[in-house]
């Protein structure tokens, strides 16, 4: 962790190498005043400014300086991670309480989810300030919505450790982790859910001693949340369900146990016990099971669909990876070629950087070869491959889908389904492909024989 003068130096240097000048007193103060957690109303005390002026206009107009400086959005949320990220690439990287030369940083294969200390990681605010934001409160609760692989996990990483550094308890469970025997009942699935959760809070587990067949699975697991895990922390909770997608594979479970979700989100407006819990969720598509609108979980709270990366943040990322540093139009004609074939999906531009970083292939080489089983990305093209052979109506649809330039409507099950597995973009109610990647390689592919 980073020292505010450190900080402080850091967005100065920014500021100077913008806009040639330094960081001017208020600017300062906003900043050390923001860095001490104080609101605009304790900020205007030492400023000499109203609270009303700080939080419209002073404020807004230097979070925005440091965004263009920092060439990432930053708000007085997330303005400390982003500083110690700018500090950590243009100075040195610490690892292991040794001080790393910028020249011999390791590139990271872009593989899972992308590590709390990464350099490489990327936010995408407002979105990843609002969930800062929300979880503050009771009883929150939060839906991240993306493909795969767009980084949904990362992001939950980074909302657990930050509240962690507040004091509250955290845990992820991935779903995905639950052998397929946990989903035969509704009662087996809600008893393997509150051990998972105790195991994480490495806490005794008390299940039979709050589970009554007669009250029901619902009640039970209820019960058994309030009256001992939440009473026992008696702190705040934030609880993250990773793939839940794997849930909606099972909709009698489902249709259980989304709206029990709701239900405690529901109970912290009345309930003070229910205040300690936080949920968030992650998934691709909440469209394979139909809810009651008064019983889902996904029209209440706050709702956060993962954009793909921008432009601006593709060349900050190169930047990071030391791709044509030295001159900005070479590394903005670098990334353009680039996005031109894999638009802004996060693991493939990440991929494609870090081949060029290490220098595997030249720019001409991986645009070539992108779209083919011999180029950077086969193994995940032939993967994708794999599972559409394995359903002939996705197949069949994203064919039709890459056959042609102009988006086409295809029926609403396989068009979540394909959109899921970050192959579609949806328009309206009609579909095209994610990027040219995809419209290259599956139209060549599709059709052909097993």
């Amino acid at each position: 962790m980073i020292s505010f003068e450190q900080a402080l130096n850091t967005a100065d240097e920014a500021v100077f190498a913008l806009k040639g000048r330094h960081l001017s007193d208020l600017e300062i103060k906003i900043l050390q005043a923001a860095w001490e957690n104080q609101t605009y109303e304790e900020m205007a005390a030492s400023v000499n400014r109203t609270a009303s002026y700080l939080q419209r206009t002073a404020g807004p107009n230097f979070w925005n300086l440091l965004s263009k400086a920092l060439s990432e959005e930053v708000s007085k949320t997330n303005f400390r991670t982003a500083l110690e990220r700018k500090w950590r690439v243009s100075k040195n990287i610490v690892s292991d309480n040794k001080i790393i030369p910028q020249s011999e940083v390791r590139l990271e294969f872009p593989e899972g989810p992308v590590s709390l200390n990464s350099p490489f990681y990327v936010e995408r605010n407002p979105a990843e300030a609002d969930c800062y934001d929300a979880l503050a409160f009771p009883g929150a609760l939060i839906c991240i919505k993306a493909p795969k692989q767009m980084g949904k996990t990362s992001l939950l990483n980074r909302i657990l450790a930050a509240r962690k550094k507040q004091g509250d308890r955290a845990v992820r469970l991935n779903l995905l982790q639950a052998e397929k025997a946990v989903f035969s009942t509704l009662d087996k699935f809600l008893r393997w859910f509150c051990s998972y959760v105790t195991q994480k809070l490495k806490l005794a587990s008390h299940l039979d001693d709050y589970w009554d067949e007669n009250r029901g699975s619902i009640v039970s697991c209820t019960t058994y949340f309030e009256a001992h895990l939440l009473e026992k922390l008696n702190a705040p909770f934030v609880l993250a369900l990773d793939e839940l997608d794997r849930v909606f594979q099972y909709p009698e479970i489902a249709k259980e146990f989304l709206p029990m979700l709701r239900s405690w989100h529901e109970e912290a407006k009345t309930v003070e016990i229910w205040e300690q819990l936080r949920i968030v969720v992650a998934y691709s598509t909440e469209e394979y099971v139909k809810l009651d609108i008064n019983q889902s979980p996904f029209n209440v709270g706050l709702r956060v669909e993962l954009s793909e990366f921008t432009q601006e943040q593709v060349e900050n990322l190169a930047c990071r990876h030391k791709l044509e540093c030295e001159s900005d139009k070479k590394r903005h004609n670098l990334v353009s070629a680039i996005m031109e074939m894999v638009g802004g999906h996060p693991y493939l531009v990440r991929l494609a950087l870090y081949h060029l970083a290490r220098r595997d292939v030249t720019l001409e080489e991986l645009l070539r070869d992108a779209p083919t089983d011999a180029g950077i990305y086969g193994d995940h093209l032939r993967r994708h491959l794999e599972t559409l052979k394995k359903h002939p109506q996705l197949e069949a649809a994203l064919k039709e889908i890459v056959s042609t330039k102009e988006p086409v409507r295809i029926e609403t099950m396989i068009a979540y389904k394909l959109y899921s597995m970050g192959l579609i973009k949806r328009q309206g109610d009609r579909c095209i492909p994610r990027c040219e990647l995809y419209r290259q390689y599956f139209r060549a592919r599709l059709g052909q024989e097993s």
